[in-house]
């Protein structure tokens, strides 16, 4: 059984017995994130050590968002737009 079918028996299960619906896989994962993030920044302050962030450059955040020229037609506005 895969992720997916888990959840769909656990939506069903919960419908049943009136109980309110587990989240959706992979909704809380950047909470989680960040969670991590900031315990992690904890115990460094705790153990009197520097915060360190790394920061990305700005050109990595432009490879990892999709291309704003694929949203775009042939008159250079976005695609829906009026």
């Amino acid at each position: 059984m895969n992720l997916t079918q888990q959840y769909l028996l656990d939506a069903y299960r919960a419908q049943c017995r009136g109980e309110p619906a587990p989240p959706a896989p992979g909704t809380e994962e950047w909470q989680l994130v960040r969670e991590w993030r900031d315990r992690r920044e904890f115990d460094a302050v705790v153990a009197g050590r520097p915060v360190r962030r790394r920061r990305r450059p700005a050109r990595t955040w432009r490879r990892l968002l999709p291309s704003r020229a694929a949203h775009r037609d042939g008159s250079g506005r976005r695609s829906g737009a009026t």
